[in-house]
């Protein structure tokens, strides 16, 4: 069965669930046959992800969320103008990816939280079916209990999450635990695609902390706290790609660039781990058993963090206070059944996959059988 993924490329985490589905489906006799990644001018396209994905990579221009000159949280109203004068380049895009679809004659096409994917399928309505995945369908389930926020912001964060779905036969949302479907939303909950090098990991316990921020302004947060902790080993990753790979304050505060392998290797064994709060690390860090503490940089890890804390994962702040990370991991207890719902991830999404194989399939069936 031939299979194309279209990934947004904001971020680590899309780009990791591709990864780890690319082998689960290769694992398992499907042929990814190309990725179209979604670029972002601000960002620039991992090593990690060049470096994993098997199947031919191609980008193209999509929108993103530009950061505030802090560069801390999302500037949604900057955002907003700028892609809309980018609005020609976008419809190119389009056009780029329902060509894309044609020619790799997909049996189904996998959609990692790409808007223009749902753009393409309500404009073009190509052929073969589309299943979307991402955690933030989960906050369209019915049973899914939300945090206290801003009701705007998370209007339109999940019609964002509307807007990538369009035309979808399937939405797979990744949780921290199980779920009931919600088949009006059609809505299919489903465990974290963690990629197979989490799984081989040797974790343990030093004495450093451990972080990543998608934006590299929160650095300023951290250093400042290291002034006035300075005894407390500290190993961060940012997105600062202009910077060495490795720049080192001083003895123990150092800021890497990001590097998949070395980061997995360092959350492994750290003492406790800080994060903006995107749903893969988080879900890595609870697989290894490490607490965690949140600082949300957007509407959408807003409700990751809540719904984390809410399955014993750890604290939220509005700061890197890792002294309440210090605190809170004398009395963290990891949560098991979350190590054994992550374990069932292959057999679950196959099974969701398979399920839309038959109406599809059939017609093919039909059609060799007229010609014979």
């Amino acid at each position: 069965m031939k299979v194309i993924f279209i990934v947004q490329g904001e971020g680590r985490g899309h780009l990791t669930q591709a990864i780890a589905m690319e082998r689960l489906l290769t694992n398992n006799g499907y042929h990814v046959t190309e990725v179209l990644v979604g670029k972002s001018l601000s960002k620039r396209l991992p090593g990690f992800f060049t470096r994993s994905i098997q199947a031919p990579i191609k980008q193209f221009s999509s929108p993103n969320f530009l950061p505030t000159r802090a560069n801390t949280r999302a500037n949604i109203p900057y955002s907003l103008i700028r892609n809309l004068l980018k609005l020609p380049e976008y419809i190119e895009s389009m056009r780029f990816i329902h060509q894309r679809i044609k020619k790799s004659e997909a049996d189904i096409v996998i959609n990692f939280y790409e808007l223009l994917t749902g753009f393409t399928y309500f404009l073009y309505r190509p052929a073969a079916p589309l299943v979307c995945i991402g955690h933030q369908y989960l906050f369209l389930h019915k049973d899914f209990h939300l945090p206290t926020i801003n009701k705007t912001e998370l209007f339109f964060l999940n019609l964002f999450s509307r807007l990538t779905s369009l035309g979808a036969s399937r939405r797979l949302a990744l949780s921290f635990h199980s779920m009931n479907p919600d088949k009006k939303q059609n809505i299919y909950v489903v465990p974290p695609l963690l990629r197979q090098d989490v799984f081989y990991q040797e974790v343990s316990q030093h004495n450093y902390i451990h972080g990543y921020m998608v934006n590299s302004g929160f650095a300023e947060d951290v250093y400042q706290w290291h002034k006035e902790y300075p005894d407390i080993p500290l190993r961060f990753f940012w997105d600062r790609w202009e910077e060495e790979p490795v720049k080192r304050i001083d003895d123990t505060l150092s800021f890497y660039q990001l590097d998949d392998t070395v980061f997995l290797r360092q959350m492994a064994g750290c003492k406790a781990y800080a994060s903006t709060a995107g749903f893969e690390s988080i879900c890595e860090a609870m697989y290894f058993r490490k607490p965690i503490l949140m600082v949300p940089a957007h509407i959408e890890q807003e409700c990751n963090a809540y719904d984390a804390m809410q399955n014993g994962a750890g604290i939220v702040d509005e700061t890197f206070n890792l002294k309440r990370l210090l605190d809170f991991s004398k009395e963290y207890q990891p949560n098991f059944k979350f190590t054994y719902w992550v374990q069932s991830a292959e057999s679950i999404i196959l099974n969701e996959l398979e399920s839309l194989a038959p109406t599809h399939f059939e017609e093919h069936m039909y059609m060799v059988e007229e010609f014979v």
